[in-house]
């Protein structure tokens, strides 16, 4: 079991867990409990929330190197003074403004399709991996990350992501942080790689004049810089940008890309779907890249990205450590132990979702059963929930609308996709696709 945890957590699941409300087993001495019912997630993630703000080890350990004190693992009150200063990044009001530059990089991208030799397969994990970094980029530094450096980074993610791995064995049996140190030596190229592109973005961002802002050259980075001097009086250090930068990196960039990815595979299995997303998309938009004020109109390519969500969760284990001893569904948790939610269990619960492994957008269109509350959860629950997710939601929208007008992707002939686990759930390391004209 602990060898199939290693190569990918997707295999460690039984038949039966796929049914079970939860699961309480222990690994190596400690013990975890994994909330698989809506009554469970809810009074873990949100009844005794405060009992489950730590992060695992696990991960901890395994994206600290990248990312420091940054808010996907702080806790404390480290994690309440970003937050304040964080979320008003990609908070729902601030949509609208952003939607612009993921049509434009929709835009580019469909210009950039359309001048490749349609019989020539490309990677749509990295085609969407350089459409999201251009976006988060655009977005939070505003300026544009040249192709080189765009490439930089989608490939060192790619390879931080293999060397940490899902299975974590020195981290889930909490081995003492020297030995946890040592091993983020190996991790030290991939980092240094997205640390240098960063601090160039960061230093371009904070070292510009005032004037330029005043020209339309803002930047979210430099608001979350005013906004730090509102709250403490202090302006945060270099470091403490960049571990917030690299964090919105990978939330942004990183889920956003392997989403879209999952949403090119799923229609390319479903042509009946496809074809609804198509004339949808072109009854809405004539041609036209799809824009903010466009989004009510497109309900079934929204159906579409919350179906793929529910399927194949970007983050398949939300897992936190237990700060004190707490009794869920009548069984005990000792201080350091692990409670986890698994939405690649709970969004294929038996109980909770009929035809669970079937691609059925339609479950998602306005006037459908409503779904269980707490049983869907791809962007989390409770006071952590992500701050990004209608940022995703938006962006995932209108590059599907955007595109599918134009392009019918096919997975290339020969290809198995297999999906594998580590810190996202990717479609494996690539996705050759080839570009049908729609």
């Amino acid at each position: 079991m602990l060898r199939r945890l290693r190569r990918n957590m997707l295999e460690i699941w039984t038949d039966r867990q796929f049914s079970e409300p939860l699961i309480a087993t222990a690994v190596l001495g400690r013990r975890i409990l994994i909330c698989n019912s809506p009554e469970t997630v809810q009074d873990a993630f949100i009844r005794q929330a405060e009992a489950f703000e730590r992060k695992t080890p696990q991960m901890r350990h395994a994206l600290e190197p990248l990312v420091g004190d940054g808010l996907i693992i702080s806790d404390g009150l480290v994690w309440k003074d970003r937050r304040r200063v964080v979320a008003p990044v990609t908070h729902a009001s601030r949509i609208g403004a952003l939607a612009g530059v993921m049509t434009a990089a929709a835009a580019e991208r469909g210009e950039a399709w359309a001048a490749r030799d349609p019989a020539e397969p490309i990677d749509m994990l990295a085609e969407m991996g350089a459409l999201a970094a251009e976006v988060i980029c655009r977005s939070v530094f505003g300026l544009r990350l040249g192709d080189a450096d765009a490439g930089q980074v989608v490939a060192a993610f790619a390879a931080y992501q293999r060397k940490v791995g899902a299975g974590d064995l020195l981290g889930l049996i909490g081995a003492p942080a020297w030995v946890q140190r040592l091993r983020g030596l190996r991790l030290r190229p991939e980092v240094r790689r997205i640390h240098a592109v960063l601090d160039g973005m960061i230093a371009a961002v904070l070292d510009m004049p005032d004037e330029r802002e005043a020209k339309g050259d803002a930047s979210l980075l430099r608001a979350m810089a005013a906004a730090t001097l509102r709250e403490s009086g202090q302006p945060m250090s270099r470091a403490a940008f960049r571990n917030e930068a690299a964090t919105l990196f990978l939330a942004g960039h990183e889920t956003s890309a392997s989403t879209l990815a999952w949403c090119w595979f799923l229609l390319s299995q479903d042509g009946g779907s496809a074809a609804r997303l198509r004339a949808e998309a072109a009854a809405a938009l004539g041609g036209r890249p799809a824009e903010f004020g466009d989004l009510p109109a497109l309900p079934f390519t929204r159906a579409v990205v919350e179906e793929t969500l529910r399927l194949y969760p970007p983050i398949p284990v939300l897992a936190r450590e237990a700060q004190r001893e707490v009794t869920l569904a009548g069984h005990q948790l000792p201080k350091g132990g692990i409670v986890m939610v698994v939405p690649w269990l709970l969004h294929r619960h038996r109980a909770l979702w009929e035809a669970p492994d079937a691609f059925l957008p339609d479950r998602f269109l306005p006037g459908a059963p409503p779904r269980p509350r707490h049983g869907y959860v791809p962007f989390s629950l409770g006071p952590r929930v992500c701050t990004g997710a209608h940022f995703a939601m938006a962006e995932a929208v209108i590059v599907l609308a955007t595109l599918a007008q134009r392009f019918a992707p096919r997975l290339a002939p020969g290809v198995t996709v297999q999906p594998v686990a580590r810190l996202t759930l990717r479609p494996g390391e690539t996705l050759p696709m080839l570009l049908d004209r729609a």
